[in-house]
């Protein structure tokens, strides 16, 4: 199996490494250090190699960071881990800090007195740096970056840096060549009058190199470091072992090849003026550059919008990508709905099961991230992860929360069903009615160009918020073309502001969680399109659904439903069933045909 089941952290041995940590620190002379959850390719996926703030805490989370000063150590976490981070890490003697309501700054600043803090300039941003310095003015405390990681230099038997092998990926399913990728954007970089531009983000330099990896479990992403040169070529910085003759071919002669630690001589060479992105880059980048008399302009990572926009082969591939995984996961809502009430399932035999539909397709590469199935309360942690440990029988009555998704050569699916094992009550279908209601909502929203995903997050919380209620993460994060599940910089969120753009691919996936109770997630993949023309004629986009999975009705109030959602409902329905009947068995046909009924 791609997902395994043990536990990567307890919070028992997060005080002893705290206090190895303290002791490193008095060392150095510093009062404090910051940890985040970060690589020196600043992606969200890291290798088992740069879990530091797992190996400190114990907390598993994909965002957040840790602060240790003397007397305290705050492990910052959004909304999304509130209730998991409570399990994980050792309460003694770490601090949950709401994040980011409470900002490290702030925090430090309010903790500490006096004293040096120290970070290291690989694994944070000049954006990141930068907040906390502004915010530390006056306070006598101080940020110093330091050249080798206290963290590492206690991780006895830290995992090896990763080293899978690249792949090419083909222009038939890329719809475009690396060399005109990379001389369209080079021709950006001219038009700026900048020379280069620095590259870090992984999922960034595989798309624009049409290349793939192994380097980070369940996104196909290639660990290494590029610099954009105004002329098309790229020098490409990574470890050798992980090229064939044909990557290397594939590359070809734009693309000059250089071992990963000449990456940081080499900056010092460039000529400027260089593009770094002050929010991806590591801030490294450019204190090398500027040590070196090079000008260095803050700017996007250039390939990052490009890759946002999919053009018309990889929507293409990404639509029949989701059909395939569609009727997977129908077979598998077939085999739960017959299996579910003679009891003995388990959390894991739930997920071993989804994946062995999905491995029946024979073209799964991975799954896009270990799936989250919570049973009854479990379904309250947005991102619980089972284990061996925390294994819980599916009960009878209660919800089943499973969120999961497939990479497959031709896309990355990402998709979210909560279903009633038994009668989970009527409290259960009042909230799922809801949150279905936000995603109806998104789904049929139009608007105008120039729209941020910030603009229309609202709508997917409208019922909620009549209700007095809420959920805790946004309602949609991008999702890549065979690359990382989570894509930025497009998402539907407060704190978007990022305009959306016809051929970017979000989720649409509210929610709502009762700690200790259950929790409800719905999610679909949508594609951001042009709309036709309506009204006055102005520009307007509008969102195709591309994942095609039935919504449980045994959860859905009807009457609750106004006529506009109804019809969306029955529409969405019958174009399940129009897709994916010819895709699915026999016994699941019918399944499906009861599925999609009409309400």
């Amino acid at each position: 199996m791609f997902q395994t089941f043990e536990s990567h952290a307890s919070p028992d041995q997060g005080p002893p490494r705290l206090a190895a940590l303290r002791a490193r620190l008095g060392a150095m002379g510093l009062q404090g250090f910051i940890i985040p959850r970060s690589d020196v390719h600043q992606g969200e996926y890291v290798a088992a190699r740069d879990e530091r703030l797992q190996w400190l805490t114990g907390f598993t989370g994909s965002a957040g960071f840790a602060v240790v000063l003397p007397d305290v150590a705050g492990v910052f976490i959004d909304g999304r881990y509130r209730t998991q981070v409570k399990g994980q890490v050792a309460l003694m003697d770490f601090t949950p800090v709401p994040w980011p309501e409470v900002k490290a700054g702030e925090w430090i600043r309010e903790s500490l007195t006096a004293g040096q803090v120290g970070f290291d300039p690989w694994l944070h941003t000049a954006d990141e740096i930068a907040k906390i310095e502004t915010a530390l003015v006056g306070s006598g405390v101080t940020l110093v970056s330091v050249a080798k990681n206290p963290v590492d230099a206690i991780w006895v038997n830290q995992p090896d840096t990763p080293c899978g092998r690249a792949f090419a990926h083909p222009e038939v399913l890329a719809g475009e060549s690396s060399a005109s990728k990379r001389a369209r954007l080079a021709e950006g970089l001219r038009k700026a009058g900048q020379k280069a531009s620095v590259i870090t983000l992984p999922d960034s330099l595989c798309w624009l190199l049409n290349i793939r990896g192994a380097d980070v479990p369940k996104n196909p992403i290639v660990h290494a470091f590029a610099v954009l040169l105004d002329d098309g070529k790229v020098d490409l910085f990574l470890d050798p072992a992980k090229l064939d003759d044909a990557v290397r071919a594939h590359l070809g002669e734009g693309v000059t090849l250089h071992p990963v630690d000449g990456f940081a001589p080499a900056l010092k060479s460039l000529a400027g003026p260089v593009r770094v992105d002050k929010g991806t880059a590591p801030l490294a980048v450019a204190d090398i550059l500027k040590a070196a008399g090079i000008e260095v302009q803050w700017g996007d990572d250039p390939c990052r919008l490009s890759k946002a926009c999919k053009n018309a082969a990889e929507i293409a591939a990404t639509r029949e990508a989701h059909l395939r995984d569609g009727a997977a996961m129908v077979e598998f809502l077939r085999w739960l709905d017959e299996a579910s009430p003679g009891g003995g399932l388990t959390e894991i035999s739930v997920v071993q099961a989804l994946e062995g539909f999905r491995r029946a397709t024979n073209a799964l590469h991975d799954i896009s991230f270990d799936t989250i199935c919570g049973s009854g309360p479990n379904g309250a942690i947005m991102h619980y992860r089972v284990t061996e440990e925390s294994n819980r029988p599916v009960g009878a009555n209660e919800l089943l929360l499973v969120d999961s998704g497939a990479q497959y050569l031709d896309g990355t699916t990402d998709i979210t069903r909560t279903i009633a094992i038994g009668d989970p009550g009527e409290e259960a279908r009042v909230q799922y009615t809801r949150v279905l209601q936000g995603v109806i909502a998104i789904s049929r929203v139009r608007f105008p160009k120039g729209i941020t995903g910030r603009d229309i997050d609202g709508l997917a919380r409208f019922n909620l918020w009549v209700a007095g209620q809420d959920f805790d993460h946004g309602t949609g994060h991008g999702v890549g073309a065979f690359l990382s599940v989570h894509e930025g910089p497009q998402r539907i969120s407060r704190v978007s502001e990022v305009p959306l753009e016809p051929g970017m691919i979000l989720s649409n996936e509210p929610g709502y969680y009762r700690e200790g109770a259950f929790g409800i997630r719905l999610e679909n993949l949508i594609v951001v399109e042009t709309a036709p023309p309506l009204g006055d004629m102005r520009a307007q986009l509008s969102f195709e659904t591309i994942t095609f999975v039935p919504f449980d009705r045994r959860l859905i109030l009807a009457s609750e439903l106004s006529p506009g959602e109804r019809q969306w409902l029955n529409a969405y329905h019958a174009e399940v069933l129009a897709k994916l009947g010819n895709r699915v068995s026999g016994a699941t046909l019918d399944w499906l045909q009861r599925a999609c009924a009409p309400i």
